[in-house]
């Protein structure tokens, strides 16, 4: 597989397009590009991990940087100890929800943010123009390491004004609520069973070994959580939660053993922040921020408390970039990314189970009998069709032809096409991480999601080089 290079990032597979010059070089390049300080380096579990670690590491040195290393940790936490700790920048090592065969590289800069476009610019110009600049004092004794970053990551939480001092933490510890974790044995492992314990919670851990052995696709959809779904019904848990391997997307699994649509997990954590605001001053009536194909659930619930919604293009940073712009009270992206930036600029499974135990406990307080799945059947209901498959081919002729199809549809072309109807939206465009096209509908019925879903896969087909 190609190089697949991103905003969100470098990656590919083993062994052909990732090798360790290639590792060397990327990373040679950003120790030029960023400004002096530390570097901030984790990596997802993936045993092909540990040999990336260590070549980032010792270009790293060999460039003159001092490195921070915090071993196996989630994206979101580099991200943390970047902005928080006022590092020159960060790495973390990953391919995100891809299988095991791949990996990857995030680059981060001193807000622990992805690259912009514009700083992406520059990075790739270091890179293409090979602006490498090493050191001759290459003693390698620049590394310091982190002894607990699960506990400096949860008490960065803990300590949010929603949480101290507010009643909340004690609410959610008196719930006792019992959860099943599926971290595919990565670098959830320790992360989101330590914070469910600090909440009082008890813990079964399922596959959270943090070996790196994925037991299954790691990709946290419901054809890959059978396990998660059954534990949580043997268990008698109140809830299952699944994290992809660098533990930035969140998906629950009810007490039924459900799967809870991995749009609804932004949902709910909207819910839970806006149920608070009183917590969070002068961002109490900011907008919430969502890409453009996050479900309209997130707007219907912003709507009931009087608070606007924005959406920008798909992407972390672009969410993120919004949401500073806006001083967005939350926000976040369909896929199970939660962004609280009170907390730090990025999407975060930690986060987001902390805000899905409040709004749990304190539901369960008003109401006794409420579950996940009571109060997940209480949400706006859409019905949602998600098509991707590879692609070359002409995007401009495909989103022509659709729009000639929807000519009284609201238009936007900020990030391929989106149509918005009364009930409804189409969003088409292609990936910035895979050589596919995707196509996301959202309709009031699923008879009507299947019409329009079905429409624009015709139009695929006819102007797609291969099928």
């Amino acid at each position: 597989m190609p190089l697949i290079r991103s905003i969100s990032g470098v990656r590919a597979t083993l062994g052909d397009a990732l090798t360790p010059f290639i590792v060397a070089e990327y990373t040679a390049a950003f120790a030029s590009y960023l400004p002096p300080g530390i570097i901030v380096v984790g990596r997802d579990g993936r045993p092909s991990g540990e040999w990336i670690e260590k070549i980032v590491c010792a270009t790293l040195a060999a460039s003159g940087r001092e490195v921070l290393e915090l071993g196996i940790v989630p994206t979101p936490t580099v991200q943390l100890f970047a902005e928080h700790q006022a590092m020159a920048g960060g790495i973390s090592i990953s391919a995100s929800h891809n299988p095991v065969e791949w990996n990857g590289l995030k680059f981060l800069n001193n807000k622990g943010m992805f690259l912009s476009a514009e700083e992406n610019a520059q990075f790739w110009q270091c890179l293409d123009e090979r602006q490498f600049a090493f050191v001759p004092n290459q003693h390698g004794e620049s590394m310091t390491t982190h002894q607990n970053p699960a506990a400096h990551h949860t008490e960065s939480i803990m300590l949010l004004p929603l949480f101290s001092n507010s009643g909340n933490v004690e609410l959610i510890r008196n719930a006792h609520f019992r959860v099943v974790v599926d971290a595919v044995n990565a670098a959830g492992s320790h992360f989101i069973p330590y914070i469910l314990k600090a909440f009082g919670c008890e813990v079964i851990p399922l596959y959270c070994d943090g070996t790196g052995i994925f037991p299954h696709t790691p990709e946290p959809i419901p054809e890959h959580l059978g396990d998660l779904s059954k534990a949580v019904v043997e268990h008698h848990a109140d809830f299952g939660i699944a994290v992809d391997p660098d533990a930035d997307r969140l998906v629950l699994v009810d007490e039924r053993g459900r799967v809870v649509f991995e749009e609804n997990t932004v949902v709910l954590a909207t819910l839970a922040v806006l149920r608070n605001k009183q917590y969070f001053g002068e961002q109490a009536y900011a907008p919430v921020v969502v890409n453009m194909s996050t479900t309209q659930a997130v707007e219907d619930i912003a709507a009931h408390y009087g608070v606007k919604v924005i959406r920008t293009a798909v992407g972390e940073i672009n969410v993120v970039q919004g949401m500073l712009e806006h001083g967005s009270i939350i926000g976040g992206e369909g896929s199970g990314g939660v962004i609280l930036p009170t907390c730090h600029a990025g999407r975060d499974s930690l986060v987001g189970t902390a805000l899905i135990l409040l709004l749990l406990a304190q539901v369960k307080q008003e109401r006794p009998n409420m579950t996940l799945s009571s109060i997940v059947s209480a949400l706006p209901r859409y019905c949602m069709i998600k098509h991707k498959q590879p692609f070359h081919g002409d995007v401009q002729s495909i989103a022509t032809s659709i729009l000639k199809r929807y000519p009284d549809a609201i238009a936007n072309t900020e990030d391929g096409l989106r149509l918005s109807f009364a009930d409804g939206w189409i969003h088409l465009r292609t990936s910035n991480t895979e050589p596919i096209i995707r196509l996301i509908v959202e309709a009031k019925t699923q008879a009507e999601a299947e019409r329009l879903a079905s429409t624009c896969l015709a139009v695929i087909r006819d102007n797609t080089f291969y099928h």
